[in-house]
């Protein structure tokens, strides 16, 4: 996305960023909504639709947007690359000061865009949404969140009260500063609270989804716990990672000491044959122990890794095949 990158605009007060996937019936109705919203709020701003992927016809209809309206940029990207990859992509080609990103299903109200950017305006670098009486399946979606955002809350100190909410703005020098991949796109607060970032919370409606059937469902829940621990390694322990694994292996020094003390005790007190009555005991929760530590070591030390190979060389999680614009500002890219 170079040569487009070249041309961009300073001037453009908000970008607007929505990823996309499989949302073709909502595509016409919330560029409708978007535009009356933000024309209406007098900021010169752009709408940046990103493609992920999709198999219906999501990308024509944003492309023929594109086509009419030049305050409109439809990215196309190769594949389905996910959210987070989908929403870096919109923040490179993003012009704004200011840049909000919402979901594209419609279960964020487009009319709500001048609450964030008012925040923004008035100091905060980040605004985050707060969905008020959810209308989601209780035990599928509403419990593991509450659960997930006690549980982020208390793991990177930030205190919202929702994490996965996709409905927030930015200042433009935040986003460009923080570096997302995987599913970190649930913790750009916390990624934000770790830079000094001042953020707010606002409340907004949760209503049910106009079109379609969401693709969330309580297995995320796994992925969400493990992000959390990627996390909470990432925002205390990535400069020193010797006291993550020193804790862990005091504690597992301790447990074995303690675990010889009543072997020798028994050997020595009682004259129990150490080898008939606990040798196969001692020896399962020995490799028990190795096995888990060697697979928790292993998956915080790649995930290290995937961070300096992509700070380093500046590599993108996501492949552009096209933006489509209406001043023909185009470009194919191989970032992958």
């Amino acid at each position: 996305m170079d040569s487009y990158n070249r041309n961009r605009n300073d001037n453009i007060d908000c970008s607007i960023v929505v990823p996309l996937y499989n949302e073709e019936a909502a595509i016409n109705e919330l560029y409708e909504r978007l535009t009356n919203t933000i024309v209406g709020s007098g900021l010169v701003y752009e709408i940046v639709f990103v493609d992920d992927g999709s198999d219906d016809k999501t990308l024509e209809l944003i492309k023929n947007i594109s086509e009419k309206d030049s305050n409109v940029i439809a990215v196309e990207l190769t594949r389905n690359f996910g959210k987070s990859a989908a929403l870096i992509a919109g923040f490179d080609v993003a012009n704004g000061q200011i840049i909000v990103s919402m979901d594209g299903d419609l279960q964020h109200e487009p009319e709500d865009i001048p609450r964030f950017t008012e925040k923004i305006q008035a100091g905060f670098d980040l605004v985050n949404s707060c969905r008020e009486k959810r209308v989601d399946n209780f035990f599928t979606r509403q419990l593991p969140s509450k659960i997930a955002n006690w549980i982020a809350s208390k793991v990177t100190g930030l205190n919202i009260h929702d994490f996965g909410g996709g409905f927030k703005a930015y200042k433009r020098q935040l986003i460009q500063e923080l570096n997302l991949y995987g599913e970190m796109h649930r913790f750009i607060p916390a990624l934000a609270f770790w830079k000094g970032a001042r953020i707010t919370e606002i409340p907004i409606k949760n209503i049910p989804r106009p079109h379609g059937k969401s693709r969330y469902g309580i297995s995320r829940t796994f992925r969400v716990v493990f992000d959390l621990i990627t996390l909470r390694f990432l925002l205390g322990y990535v400069t020193k990672p010797l006291h993550f694994f020193g804790k862990a292996a005091m504690c597992c020094i301790l447990a074995a000491v303690l675990m010889d003390i009543y072997i020798l005790y028994d050997k020595f007190v009682y004259n129990v044959p150490i080898m008939v009555a606990h040798g196969p005991l001692a020896g399962l929760a020995a490799v028990l122990l190795l096995v888990g530590l060697i697979l928790i070591s292993t998956g915080l030390i790649g995930e290290m890794i995937s961070r300096v190979y992509f700070e380093s060389t500046n590599k993108k999680i996501y492949s552009v095949r096209k933006v489509h614009h209406k001043h023909n500002l185009t470009t194919e890219g191989e970032n992958e």
